[in-house]
């Protein structure tokens, strides 16, 4: 069951310019990105660092949901111990990101092998309960357990860094280091995922999504694809958690609880499954959303009743919307062309 590609030449010019486009309109993006902080105020440089981070998260998840067809509610469980390793592993003395990163998704990745191991035995809604299992084992592990500080978690000591020379290319005690990081591993993670979804083994990924049962008869070993990409979508999560825990300076079990795995699955829908761009637009409206609807200042005391006022609005969204926002932007895009052709 593979599928031969169309020739280059064979493409149509508007199918080439609508890809220049698509290519382009990422690196416009992280153009614009690198040039905020010199606009934005402390607060506003600090929100788009929380929504790069969680794009990020929401990329590693796109790769299981959109792409292969897991749905996982344990997402969170990688993103948290990627973050308590983070501290965990820094001491009191500035570490070196060049192995802390690395280290961070590591262990993310190595949970991710044994919990993928398990639950890829499983399937439809067996399978979303033995990843919510696997995540809440590691959520009370850090919370009933010394080990992670119990229920008030932990705090980073000292910020980790980078230095080649002598000199310090980056110190995360910075904030604007903190951002300036985030931005190049969400242009990263965007450009990898980007890249493996061209690949075959994107490809057999999306095969294994339509009929699994096809692609086992074709002799692919379907099972050995997903857990590959399950552990990479961890290690990405991986490197969202690395940059939670700097950004924030401590860590707490809430970052591996089911909220945080619903909210981050949220951020897809809200997008648009099936869509890496989709995925960082899911992100920057949940998070705007959760920020607006939370805000005392601008709803009063309604804001103490966020969670309900943006479950109503995710009800909507998926209800007025079911390809999430990508979708209302490519049916946006055709209605000119559609009106042009009449």
């Amino acid at each position: 069951m593979t599928s031969t590609p169309l020739p280059l030449a064979a493409a149509p010019a508007g199918a080439s310019r609508r890809g220049l486009q698509a290519s382009l309109l990422p690196l416009a993006v992280a153009v614009l990105l690198s040039l905020l902080p010199s606009f934005l105020s402390s607060y506003g440089s600090d929100l788009v660092l929380r929504i790069m981070v969680y794009a990020i998260f929401a990329l590693s998840l796109e790769l299981l949901v959109g792409t292969t067809g897991l749905v996982s509610l344990g997402h969170a469980g990688f993103f948290g111990i990627a973050a308590y390793v983070t501290v965990l592993a820094s001491g009191d003395n500035a570490a070196s990101i060049a192995w802390l990163l690395p280290a961070a998704m590591l262990a993310a990745g190595l949970y991710a092998l044994v919990t993928g191991a398990l639950s890829l035995r499983t399937r439809g809604v067996y399978f979303i309960m033995v990843t919510l299992a696997f995540a809440q084992m590691a959520y009370f592990v850090f919370h009933d357990t010394p080990i992670g500080g119990g229920s008030d978690g932990m705090f980073l000591t000292s910020r980790p860094v980078l230095a080649a020379g002598g000199v310090t290319l980056l110190d995360l005690e910075k904030s604007s280091h903190v951002y300036y990081l985030a931005l190049g591993c969400l242009v990263a993670t965007y450009a990898l995922l980007a890249a493996v979804l061209r690949s075959r083994f994107g490809h057999a990924l999306a095969g294994i999504r339509i009929n699994e049962q096809r692609m086992r008869a074709a002799g692919y070993h379907t099972y050995w694809y997903k857990l590959a990409a399950f552990v990479l979508a961890a290690m990405l999560a991986g490197v969202a958690g690395f940059l939670m825990a700097a950004k924030n300076g401590a860590v707490n079990p809430e970052l591996l609880s089911w909220h945080e795995s619903g909210g981050v699955l949220m951020m897809i829908i809200l997008g648009g499954l099936g869509s890496l761009r989709g995925a960082v637009l899911g992100a920057i409206a949940f998070v705007l959303l959760k920020e607006f609807y939370a805000s005392s200042a601008i709803l009063g005391s309604i804001a103490e009743r966020w969670q309900l006022t943006l479950g109503l609005t995710m009800i909507l969204f998926v209800a007025l919307m079911p390809q999430g926002l990508i979708g209302l932007a490519r049916r946006w895009k055709r209605s000119p062309e559609a009106g042009h052709a009449h």
